[in-house]
């Protein structure tokens, strides 16, 4: 059997999994854990430990058909600006109960749109979450940017404010590909961006790229990895599209007879993996590249790499807390999402509250799981010898699901008494063999495709 013809019965092209980006995932969630946790969660953090900070702007001028984030879009600034203002009444209402002198060692501004801010705006927020926050000498400060929203002021203000990674939104450059998904961006105006960015010296940059996205076919995707190397960047991003209709109504707008096919979507992967390869990026995980100096690269040759809602990270940092609506806080007892719907986080923030709606409290058992998932999405590699002396004996508790993923996947993978490694030929089953490990699977909910 050739081995596309084994992965694909093993449940490649038909199994829909988590990306476990979190353990458990978000669905898992319940209204039962909330405003409660997060203030105690909040009171109890160590202020010798740096934290991570998320900020969501949900705010987009256009409103790309592809993408499922929770977004909202607005033709005038007036919505947004009445919406920094009510982060910045959150960033107050957490103040009062952190412990005095925490530090942020990492700051990320995620959407939607961040760039639709302008420049009065991002220094008013920057300024907002500083008074809150002050920030370590090695801090790390990236932001989204969508080049169709950005222009060299607000760029001049993200810099001036600490901003030394940019992440851009490309997807794919081919104009064919851009209309079928409702995102029209020039390359040109792309580059611009880039170059806009180098001279205010933001030295550090990543790009986002979507395989599996209607009328995109080898060639198509191969000309937009030229032109995305010829930017040269320092990390890629590769996310296979979720088309998902049933969450993100917009992506009706797509029409699915236009989309490859399992066996093209595979092979789109594959192509653009094996042209980032030969560029001399290393591949981190299953959808991530970096330079071979870059500090992802750093953190996946030392054992330091880590899964977090951006996909893979080096952030060290324990605790993140999150703001704006929807956005999640990862705690050691553990998380909590803010209200969901923009109307919901207002009200709970004028009201003077903590906008928690959800959560999950962790158990010993989730962190060990969540802890051994992580191990194989980041490592392919499930080290039972950490396991057994972070977590002593509770560690057994996963021998009969180690089994049964050495039984179902044989020599795709090998189990021995100090690990389980996935071998290069079963990699891309790796969400599925993750999911093995999983014990919050709840009903009704259907997650995105495992290729």
């Amino acid at each position: 059997m050739k081995q596309i013809d084994r992965l694909q019965a093993l449940g490649l092209f038909d199994s829909r999994v988590p990306r476990y980006t979190s353990y458990p995932t978000a669905p898992v969630f319940s209204a039962a854990v909330g405003a409660t946790e997060q203030a105690r969660e909040l009171q109890a953090l160590d202020p010798d430990v740096p934290v991570s900070v998320y900020l969501h702007i949900p705010f987009c001028e256009r409103l790309c058909w592809f993408c499922a984030c929770r977004t909202q879009g607005t033709q005038t600034l007036s919505p947004v600006e009445s919406y920094i203002g009510t982060l910045m009444k959150e960033l107050k209402l957490v103040a009062r109960l952190l412990p005095k002198g925490l530090r942020m060692g990492r700051m990320h501004w995620g959407g939607g749109t961040p760039t639709i801010l302008p420049p009065h705006l991002i220094r008013r927020l920057a300024q907002a979450v500083k008074t809150v926050f002050a920030h370590t000498d090695d801090w790390e400060f990236s932001v989204e940017i969508d080049p169709t929203m950005v222009d060299r002021d607000k760029i001049a203000a993200l810099a001036v404010e600490g901003m030394n990674r940019a992440s851009i939104g490309i997807q794919d450059f081919d104009p064919l590909v851009q209309q079928a998904i409702g995102r029209a961006q020039p390359f040109e105006m792309t580059k611009a961006c880039v170059e806009d960015l180098r001279v205010a010296g933001i030295n550090s940059l990543n790009a986002d790229l979507v395989y599996g996205l209607p009328h995109q076919t080898q060639a198509r995707i191969a000309d937009t990895v030229e032109k995305v190397l010829s930017l040269a960047p320092d990390r890629l991003a590769l996310f296979g599209y979720a088309h998902v209709p049933w969450v993100a109504k917009r992506q009706k707008l797509i029409r699915e007879e236009m989309l490859p096919d399992d066996l093209d979507r595979y092979h789109l992967a594959g192509l653009a993996a094996e042209k980032f390869s030969e560029a001399g990026f290393a591949a981190i995980g299953i959808d991530h590249f970096a330079k071979p100096g870059d500090g992802l690269a750093a953190a996946a040759r030392t054992g330091r790499l880590r899964r977090n809602f951006q996909g893979y990270t080096d952030d060290t940092c324990p605790t993140l807390i999150g703001f704006g609506a929807s956005s999640i806080s990862r705690f050691a007892g553990g998380y909590i999402q803010n209200a969901v719907a923009t109307p919901a986080y207002v009200q709970r923030v004028e009201a003077g509250q903590l906008t928690g709606a959800r959560g999950h409290v962790m158990r010993p058992e989730d962190l060990l799981r969540g802890r051994a998932i992580e191990m194989l999405m980041c490592e392919f590699r499930l080290d039972r010898a950490e396991l057994r002396q972070s977590f002593g004996d509770l560690a057994a508790s996963l021998d009969a699901d180690l089994a049964h993923i050495a039984a179902r996947f044989g020599d795709l993978v090998h189990l021995e008494e100090e690990a389980l490694g996935i071998l290069p030929g079963g990699r891309p089953l790796v969400r599925i063999i993750a999911s093995c490990l999983d014990a919050h699977v709840p009903e009704g909910v259907r997650y995105s495709r495992a290729s």
